[in-house]
């Protein structure tokens, strides 16, 4: 039985990679489903006529998220569309790893741009066509409560803020019936992490199940806290990493 027939949803940054699993993922729970790419317009695209031709609707819009209006535009956009939006889904993020004395003040201001910023703007603005019942779910990841290596600073800092953040929201949102959750991924294959490197046997090493993880498995995950069953679920940070951090 699908979870989310009737439900919209929109997911920042959702053409390859997590986001696409969770992008179809939705879909098939019967979601109508915008979502945002910045520079995979192929791919893009191809997913989202993939599941029209499936029957189902989806919408993929341009949006770079290190880009405050391009951000709030893609809500408005998705809202325009849909009507309404039930859920949003913060899933654009990017890594730039390097020695901390390396770091530039740049390079601290694309990544907070992204990784946070975005996610507080996409928020802000979707909670305005969001009804009781609404649903807030950002990807994080598991080196908020485990750095786990050096040349990390960054990344680890923007992803530790959303942890923050999504507990003074669910706050926030709570007497709306709107819940608000972090879901931190661990290795998971991803062109952006592929399973068959030197880096992913390491991983594989320390964690208690030895094996990565799939786009599919987030997606799971996501779609559970946007269904019916998870609306008991807010301000928690869900951490799925195979054990890794455990």
């Amino acid at each position: 039985m699908k979870k989310l027939v009737q439900k919209t949803a929109l997911v920042m940054g959702g053409s390859r990679g997590i986001g696409a699993s969770i992008v179809k993922r939705l879909a098939a729970e019967g979601a109508a489903v915008a979502f945002t790419y910045s520079r995979s317009a192929e791919k893009a695209e191809a997913i989202a006529s993939e599941i029209n031709a499936a029957g189902g609707e989806a919408l993929a819009v341009k949006a770079d998220s290190s880009r405050p209006e391009e951000v709030t535009a893609a809500v408005s956009r998705a809202a325009e569309k849909f009507g309404r939006i039930d859920l949003l889904v913060n899933n654009a993020g990017v890594y730039n790893g390097k020695p901390f004395e390396e770091h530039s003040l740049e390079d601290y201001e694309d990544v907070m741009a992204v990784n946070v910023r975005a996610v507080y703007l996409a928020s802000h603005a979707s909670i305005r066509y969001m009804a009781e019942g609404g649903r807030i779910i950002t990807i994080g990841s598991n080196m908020a409560d485990q750095a786990g290596s050096p040349q990390a600073t960054l990344y680890t800092m923007s992803k530790s803020a959303l942890q923050g953040f999504t507990r003074g929201l669910a706050r926030d949102l709570g007497a709306k019936r709107i819940t608000v959750n972090l879901v931190q991924p661990g290795p998971v294959d991803t062109d952006m992490n592929p399973a068959n490197t030197e880096l992913a046997d390491f991983l594989r090493s320390r964690m208690a199940i030895p094996e990565y993880g799939k786009g599919e498995d987030v997606a799971g995950l996501v779609a559970f806290l946007a269904s019916n069953e998870g609306k008991f679920i807010t301000g928690a940070a869900l951490t799925i990493d195979g054990g890794l951090n455990a």
